[in-house]
């Protein structure tokens, strides 16, 4: 019979996406095919998220979406966090799914679906601990990628389930990570994008003294790459020396990604995570101090126990002050199995909602302002892709798939120009080339 062929949906943050790019390399490697659609697949698989309540209600509509595009006879298998996270309730509650394969048992993956499709194949020898960090992943289809240096974190944030599900924090050897960012760029990346659940903390569990800094020092110096960007860092594991290789080394994006979750000290303390409007705000003007042109993302969990209009106040007032250029804002989402579930004084959620949308429109205006103070400037851009015949890109300023865009009117997809910035139109830019 021939190769069952294979349809791949991921939900979720990057690191999923890298997850994601793993797998279909592990059964590009087994011999599987890959379907142009799930409406023609054998096997339809589906990379979920369980980080809050929202991504879990998003991976079961995908799951039943799934369920209806498949053709009669096709195989409908879980992966990812909700299967890692709640394995067997998932089987009990979705009874369309034939087959839940949490993170352990990627392992197992290519047997499990050889044997769901009847399809005889020789098995993969590989080691279960963290297979996916050996598999190389497939051609990349953009000119950036997600490059996974650790799994799972040792936080013990109370409103976080992860390490419940992705374990403790494991570091990738450097001389690993640095081979797989020599294939990606090999393959055509010019951007590659750092990603771990604590990526400040990198190398602490295997004894590497030059930790983070030293990694982002091997990673940037990979022939060929262009751009080095680091997202996810928890503000209190930034060092100085990590401060500097990001201003002054010229193929790190300038760009801080600092998971703040809040501004009021109180809130903080009961969320197992130091900090304070004064600490940050002491942070960012000291990353602004060695480099005024510095992006900063952020983002935060609103209604949290114990929150009070009063704390809403002090993040407004904080991101005012502060000045990011982009944020996120969150509704809290209880977990189970963590402390904070059990905490009382829990804000309504429509309270929460509505503090939420009143926050994100405090930082709209604020983006909108930063974006606007970049008119007249000239910045690099990496195009990466053309829509309608519009190559569209971002700067050192814009991560992938979270930021705004810069519109331009001449490039193919993986070029790199220099543009006028002439229009600012909200989080988007439009650039206009110089040859």
């Amino acid at each position: 019979m021939p190769a069952p062929s294979v349809w791949l949906t991921t939900l979720g943050c990057a690191k999923n996406q890298v997850d994601s790019d793993k797998v279909g390399g592990l059964l590009d490697a087994a011999g599987f095919a890959a379907a142009h659609s799930p409406e023609e697949a054998d096997l339809v698989l589906v990379n979920t998220c369980a980080f809050i309540e929202e991504a879990r209600r998003e991976s079961v509509n995908t799951i039943l979406e799934l369920d209806e595009a498949r053709r009669p006879g096709a195989r409908l298998v879980v992966l990812g966090c909700m299967a890692q996270r709640y394995g067997h309730e998932i089987t009990d509650a979705i009874p369309e799914v034939d087959a839940v394969v949490g993170i352990d048992h990627y392992a197992e993956l290519s047997e499990i679906l050889a044997t769901m499709t009847g399809w005889q194949q020789v098995r993969l020898q590989q080691s279960p601990m963290d297979i996916l960090h050996e598999v190389r992943r497939s051609t990349p289809t953009t000119p950036y990628a997600y490059l996974k240096v650790a799994e799972g974190c040792d936080k013990t944030c109370t409103f976080c389930a992860i390490p419940s599900f992705r374990g403790r924090q494991r570091s990738r050897p450097v001389d690993q990570i640095a081979a797989e960012a020599g294939r990606l760029v090999a393959d055509g990346v010019r951007e590659l994008v750092l990603v771990a659940q604590d990526l400040a903390a990198y190398g602490r569990d295997i004894d590497d003294r030059g930790g983070i800094t030293n990694l982002v020092r091997t990673i940037s110096a990979t022939p060929g790459l262009w751009r080095v960007r680091l997202l996810y860092l928890y503000p209190s594991e930034i060092r100085p020396e990590l401060i500097e290789e990001i201003a002054g080394n010229p193929t790190v994006a300038s760009y801080f990604d600092l998971s703040l979750q809040h501004a009021e000290p109180r809130l903080l303390r009961t969320m197992a995570r130091p900090g304070s409007t004064e600490r940050f705000l002491a942070l960012i003007e000291h990353i602004r101090a060695i480099d005024s042109d510095a992006a900063f993302r952020s983002s935060f969990i609103i209604g949290f126990p114990g929150e009070t209009d009063r704390d809403v106040d002090t993040l407004e007032a904080f991101l005012e002050a502060a000045r990011l250029d982009w944020a996120g804002f969150f509704p809290y989402s209880p977990e189970e199995g963590t402390p904070a579930a059990l905490l009382p004084d829990r804000p309504d959620p429509s309270e929460a909602n509505e503090r939420t949308r009143h926050l994100q429109q405090v930082q709209e205006r604020i983006t909108a302002e930063r974006q606007a103070d970049m008119v007249g400037r000239t910045v690099s851009v990496l195009v990466d892709q053309v829509e309608e015949g519009i190559p569209v890109g971002r700067s050192f300023r814009e991560a992938p798939d979270i930021d705004g865009m810069i519109t331009l009117d001449t490039g193919a997809q993986g070029d790199i120009v220099d543009a006028l910035i002439i229009g600012a139109y909200g989080p988007d830019l439009e650039g206009a080339v110089r040859e």
